[in-house]
Formats: structure tokens, C-alpha cells, sequence
């Protein structure tokens, strides 16, 4: 098992991706801590996964994050591999786009990164063991989308800090990379395609089914088709990977 022995900490892992994540590490031997802002969906997830806690955090306070890394570095013995999966999405039309949507978005997309990964980072560094940072970008942050502005824009900032974490950090022994999912179906996507109707004036589905059919591996990615490359960034086979954002998209996007 390639991440035996580690622990590591998912924000946002109560549902979707960061669930399929902490389910994936797990199976391959580490100890997970379910961060997530609801406390009782974290803790129902974590109930399905041998070993793991659920703790509550709130990216967008710092006490919250504070009293969270504690809580985990306390129960585990320390946080190992850090997965930032927190994020929200909203979308609309530049000039309809508001000053509140705007700083909620930035507050949990970037500034929710940022703060976890210092926080995290710290203690990486007090313990002299190095360490794995993984953030979640998107294939969003590489290119422009006419009405969601604002969320590419975050994940645009994520992949640059990524760059300038991971030079940072390496020098610790701390490796800080991320992975850009393309569209990945689940009920995200369900919140996208309805967001995607009202502004388009589109039936709900119909959204989702174009984009599924215009990826060129031919479907819309699942969460499971994101967890080789987490496991691979949390494990020693990418020690020698720095600052990098990989792209698990089925081809939607050729870095």
C-alpha cells in the first residue's frame, strides 16, 4: 500500500471528489481526517471509512482552520498529505457578477487554500518530516469562460500559488502540486448544469449531456477517475515532482 503509515487531511471531503479521495487513501493504508463545514455529513463519511475523523472547518475563518489542523494534528500524531478540495461555484454574466459572489468565491477558492496550506505547512516544517500538498485547480483556471468569470479566476490564482507554494516549500521537503479536473459528473455538476439552464435558458440536463459528449474520451469524468492521480502526488513516487498542476480531463485541455 503506497501511503501506508501517512496521515492526511481532505477539506471539503464529506461528498464528491474529496469523499472519493479519502475513501482512495484510505484503501491504500493511510489515516484520513474528513475536514468539511457541515460537521454531521462529515460525520457520516467518515463512519464508512475504517479509521478515519471527521472534523469541522470552515475555510474561510482562520480560527476555524487553526482549531481544525490542531484537532487533527492532536488525534493523528501530525498531517502528512493535505488535499485543499473546498471550493464553490457560481456563475453569471460579467457585468451581473456581484462584489458579494466575487469575495465568497475568492474566500474559499484561494484564500481557504492559501490558509490551510500555511497552517498545514507549519507544522510539516516543526516536524521535519516533509510532506504532500495537493490543491484543486481546474481545467477552468486554464482558460476563460464567458459567464463564469469569477470561478476561473479562482482556480486561475490556485494554479499559480501551486507554482509559488511548491518552490517555496520545497526546500522543506514539503511537495505542493495540484490537479485540474476537467468536468467531473456528481452533484457539483448537477448545481453547474442548473446554473447553466437558467442563465442559457436551457432544459436541465441538457448542459451536462453536450459537454459529456464533447470530451474527447467521450463521457463526463467521474470522481474515481481523479483518485490514481491524487494517490501518486500523496505518495513517494512524486517526490521529485514540484509545482506542477496535472490535468485529468479526458482531453479537454492540452497543457
Amino acid at each position: 500500500m503506497r501511503l501506508q503509515g501517512k496521515r492526511a487531511l481532505i477539506t471539503g471531503a464529506a461528498r464528491g471528489i474529496g469523499l472519493a479521495f479519502a475513501e482512495g487513501f484510505a484503501r491504500e493504508g493511510a489515516q484520513v481526517a474528513i475536514a468539511d463545514i457541515n460537521i454531521n455529513r462529515a460525520r457520516e463519511a467518515a463512519a464508512g471509512i475504517e479509521g478515519a475523523i471527521a472534523v469541522q472547518m470552515d475555510v474561510t475563518r482562520q480560527d476555524s482552520i487553526d482549531a481544525a489542523v490542531a484537532e487533527v494534528e492532536g488525534a493523528l500524531g501530525g498531517i502528512d498529505i493535505l488535499v485543499n478540495n473546498a471550493a464553490l461555484f457560481e456563475a453569471a454574466p460579467i457585468v451581473e457578477i456581484t462584489r458579494a459572489s466575487y469575495d465568497k468565491l475568492f474566500a474559499v477558492n484561494v484564500a481557504g487554500v492559501f490558509f490551510t496550506t500555511q497552517a498545514v505547512a507549519r507544522g510539516m516544517i516543526a516536524r521535519g518530516q516533509g510532506g504532500k500538498i495537493i490543491n484543486m485547480a481546474s481545467q477552468a483556471g486554464r482558460r476563460g469562460e464567458a459567464v463564469v468569470g469569477v470561478y476561473c479566476a479562482t482556480k486561475a490564482a490556485i494554479i499559480s500559488f501551486t507554482q509559488s507554494a511548491g518552490l517555496d516549500l520545497i526546500k522543506h521537503r514539503i511537495n505542493v502540486n495540484a490537479i485540474a479536473p476537467g468536468v467531473v459528473d456528481g452533484e457539483h455538476w448537477d448545481g453547474v448544469d442548473a446554473e447553466f439552464a437558467r442563465l442559457e435558458n436551457r432544459p436541465l440536463g441538457e448542459k451536462k449531456r453536450l459537454v459529456g459528449q464533447s470530451v474527447p474520451f467521450g463521457r463526463m469524468g467521474t470522481a474515481e477517475d481523479l483518485v490514481p492521480m491524487a494517490v501518486f502526488l500523496a505518495s513517494s513516487d512524486s517526490d521529485y515532482v514540484v509545482s506542477q498542476t496535472y490535468g485529468v480531463d479526458g482531453g479537454n485541455w492540452m497543457a
